[in-house]
């Protein structure tokens, strides 16, 4: 009776470890790669031949010459994609209220002359730590800085921010975003 079981328990383990574990991951993979390959190999931003980062993950820019992105509480560096996080610090935190203090007196250093209200994306760290955007508004803030820096014209750089910023998701969720990445590739680009 046990030899009646267990022969077919153990072909259909067999089979559905190579219809699941095998076939189908391969299937998958494959037809990712034919209709959507960008997406499918990372939406990985290539620059003279050589890949400079992820349009799908943030990087650390403190550089007055850049755009800023949002702050990331990733550790043990900021942006590590390997360990996605926030920094779950509530309002209440005076961690938290310390942390957005520091981010602000860095973003008032590099530009003592904007006293327009920093955005609070500016300031605040994301539920993942890796968002590669920023708000419209967050890049506004930015661009006289970044055009004084560079000894560009503030209406190119207003027109180069323009030109980066992503609408709305599906016609109509979220706000217009900017890729930081993508805009501070195009920044080098003007020089």
């Amino acid at each position: 009776m046990t030899k009646t079981l267990i022969r077919p328990a153990i072909v259909l383990l067999a089979l559905f470890t190579l219809l699941t574990g095998v076939v189908y991951p391969l299937a998958v993979t494959g037809l990712a790669q034919v209709i959507f390959p960008i997406q499918a190999n990372g939406s990985l931003i290539r620059q003279d031949g050589r890949i400079v980062g992820s349009a799908l993950i943030g990087q650390p820019f403190d550089d007055p010459r850049y755009f800023w992105g949002r702050p990331s509480a990733t550790a043990p560096f900021p942006y590590n994609a390997a360990a996605s996080s926030g920094s779950n610090l509530g309002p209440s935190n005076p961690a938290l209220f310390e942390a957005v203090q520091a981010r602000i007196a860095a973003l008032q250093a590099a530009d003592p002359g904007n006293t327009q209200a920093v955005p609070v994306d500016l300031v605040t760290a994301s539920g993942s730590g890796l968002d590669p955007h920023i708000s419209l508004a967050a890049a506004l803030y930015q661009a006289p800085r970044v055009a004084r820096v560079r000894g560009l014209d503030a209406e190119a750089v207003g027109q180069l921010v323009a030109q980066h910023t992503e609408s709305l998701q599906l016609g109509f969720l979220g706000e217009p975003r900017v890729n930081v990445l993508k805009l501070n590739l195009a920044l080098d680009g003007v020089e």
